[in-house]
């Protein structure tokens, strides 16, 4: 099912949220074709992607981090010594996955074992951005004023 939603009346009343409805675009025009994949929370701010990569060898797969964007290629060397009577084991010859990653996710590494690709991914919000406690302070002993002259009474 693929709607084309029209997010103009919204680019009119908000301010910094181009990304978001980049994002939800995008989202609609995503093709599955690729290998599927699980996306794992592992704790608060840790991640993991798994990719099925059955048949790739690490040479012929590249993850890249771009700025907020995740990008898992495949590219199968063809084999002209094999002829195939069938071929349904065998992986695509190639493929391209991208992921999109929020602010202050970085990318930790990468493994390949059994087939699968594993990702992990922490974010890592800067100090600065964290939310912080703000002190409040309450004015309950105003300084005495002093009186230079006349009554006191006055």
């Amino acid at each position: 099912m693929r709607t084309n939603l029209d997010f103009s009346p919204f680019y009119r009343s908000s301010v910094g949220f181009d990304r978001i409805f980049d994002l939800l675009e995008n989202a609609s025009l995503n093709t599955d074709s690729g290998p599927p994949y699980d996306i794992v929370k592992l704790g608060e701010d840790a991640y993991r992607i798994v990719i099925a990569v059955a048949g790739f060898t690490e040479d012929e797969l590249t993850v890249t981090h771009e700025a907020n964007m995740l990008v898992v290629n495949g590219a199968k060397s063809e084999n002209e010594e094999v002829q195939y009577l069938h071929q349904g084991l065998v992986a695509p010859t190639s493929f391209e996955r991208r992921f999109e990653l929020a602010d202050y996710v970085t990318v930790e590494g990468a493994k390949l074992e059994n087939g699968l690709l594993v990702i992990t991914l922490k974010k890592e919000v800067p100090e600065e951005m964290k939310p912080r406690r703000i002190a409040i302070r309450s004015e309950t002993t105003k300084p005495a004023s002093k009186q230079i002259e006349g009554d006191k009474a006055a």
